[in-house]
């Protein structure tokens, strides 16, 4: 792969210092704080953010340590490619997680709903458009005959934890 060479942001703040029974997605992590701290040479481009009720946040996974191109999701016991699911094993480790926005204030986004390990790297800050975000008549693949099955499943486990130490 030819390299790309990206600058952080800011950090994000969390209360998950291990990979132990973090959430593995956003609806995993409901009603849970966090902070982002962005880099004061940033700071002017919050300006008319704190209007939206949402954001999506774009961030290194600075624990993946490598990739597979075949993974079994935690959604799942099936062997799936992996951009056929949301497994941090990538080969850029770069994740996504829409967050609810709580306040700003000065460099600090305060947030609700953050899946992300404590010190992760941002790389990204972008708003939530509902009229332009949101789908409908979407299929989700083979989470589709899962979803039902599994869905209170949205904590770590052990495939996540051996794939980032």
């Amino acid at each position: 792969m030819s390299g790309i060479k990206f600058e952080t942001i800011g950090t994000i703040r969390t209360s998950y210092k291990t990979l132990e029974n973090m959430p593995i997605q956003p609806m995993g992590a409901k009603g849970v704080k966090a902070s982002v701290e962005l880099k004061s040479e940033f700071v002017d481009g919050l300006k008319d953010l704190e209007e939206f009720s949402h954001i999506t946040l774009l961030y290194h996974l600075h624990k993946v340590t490598d990739y597979k191109l075949r993974v079994i999701p935690f959604m799942d016991t099936e062997e799936h490619g992996v951009f056929a699911t949301r497994s941090p094993r990538r080969p850029n480790a770069i994740g996504i997680s829409t967050v609810k926005l709580i306040s700003i204030d000065g460099n600090i986004l305060h947030v609700e709903d953050a899946d992300v390990l404590d010190g992760t790297p941002l790389l990204d800050i972008k708003p939530f458009f509902g009229q332009f975000d949101n789908r409908e008549n979407i299929k989700s693949g083979w989470l589709d005959r899962k979803w039902d099955e599994k869905h209170k499943t949205l904590k770590s486990d052990e495939r996540f934890k051996t794939t980032m130490d």
